[in-house]
């Protein structure tokens, strides 16, 4: 067989992005269309931005011109020109990471450029402090519902989101079939990359869920839990201006809350604090919130100064003697055998 005949012909670079977008991440992982649009967005910032730079189109690039220089200048870019914030700055890299790994795989003669390209390494930062409110400024914003159908949800949608935790696509996506209300209530969640959870509900939320129903007996099996009026689901942003109502409608009764920046991301890391506080498990945490990774969590931990406060007070000070610990025998013979 003629050696030159075995040789697969070297990929092009549309050739890889094709491949790698149609293959590599609607197939092969099965990524959920939402995130395989965050991929497709970071790209397209990239290639917009290196036509630019090196003054060829996307479809005449190749692997050689995506070098350090090039990436580096299209982070500087994304932070100096569109105001990116650095955690920006590095999942458009991430993502561009994933792809030059997807590439070292099909383009072998392109390894040593592949290489250099993922040196560009992530940029620390420092994570701002979350933000969270007590519990009295969280049942204040929560409020009380009138008569009115837009109070009702309204109080349902806040209710909901600090019992839960829920990411507020989780909660506007949730239907009548995914809440169970028949034993011990709990609700279906939809999170990110198609995972799922179940998340338990007080029994004043069920009771409240169980008197929406009963208001909207139109309401089918698929229909969004929390409609808006047109009978829809609401969006991220109609939930983001009812909180905003909601707040400002609470601070006349708690003026403290005008010291808060509340989005509904806020409820969330609420709702985690509150359960930290209340002496429940962290990894029981980032099941409730779905975190896949226990660093995420972990933040909460970081964020309550209170819990270090408490800590700080079972630690010996200097001038105290430390007693010595005496390990029960089980742990002896444990260390004994290693």
């Amino acid at each position: 067989m003629n050696s030159q005949n075995s040789l697969a012909p070297q990929p092009t670079f549309p050739a890889l992005v094709q491949a790698f977008f149609a293959e590599y991440l609607a197939q092969q992982r099965a990524l959920s269309p939402h995130t395989i649009a965050t991929y497709r967005d970071a790209f397209m910032l990239f290639l917009d931005f290196a036509q630019t730079h090196c003054a060829k189109s996307p479809t005449a690039m190749a692997m050689a011109d995506i070098t350090p220089e090039l990436i580096l200048a299209f982070l500087d870019h994304l932070e100096q020109d569109r105001h990116n914030t650095v955690r920006s700055r590095n999942a458009r890299l991430a993502a561009l990471r994933v792809f030059l790994k997807f590439a070292s795989h099909r383009d072998v003669a392109s390894m040593q450029v592949i290489e250099r390209a993922l040196g560009v390494p992530i940029k620390r930062f420092e994570r701002p402090m979350l933000g969270f409110l007590s519990r009295e400024e969280m049942l204040a914003v929560i409020g009380t519902a009138d008569n009115s159908w837009i109070s009702q949800r309204d109080h349902l949608l806040l209710s909901l989101l600090y019992n839960t935790g829920a990411r507020v696509s989780e909660i506007i996506g949730v239907q009548l079939s995914d809440v169970v209300l028949d034993g011990a209530a709990f609700v279906h969640l939809h999170g990110k990359g198609r995972k799922q959870r179940s998340v338990p509900l007080w029994r004043s939320t069920a009771k409240e869920i169980r008197a929406w129903m009963k208001l909207n007996p139109q309401f089918s099996a698929s229909s969004a839990l929390l409609p808006n009026r047109d009978g829809e689901a609401m969006t991220r942003d109609n939930v983001t201006k009812r909180l905003a109502l909601a707040v400002r409608a609470a601070t006349k009764m708690n003026a403290g809350l005008a010291n808060h920046t509340i989005s509904p991301h806020t409820i969330r890391h609420t709702t985690a604090m509150h359960l930290l506080q209340s002496g429940v498990d962290i990894s029981v945490i980032a099941l409730w919130l779905g975190h896949e990774s226990p660093t995420t969590t972990h933040q909460y931990v970081e964020a309550d100064l209170a819990m270090k406060e408490r800590a700080l007070a079972k630690l010996q000070e200097p001038e105290n003697k430390i007693p010595r610990y005496h390990a029960p025998d089980a742990l002896l013979d444990f260390l004994k055998s290693l």
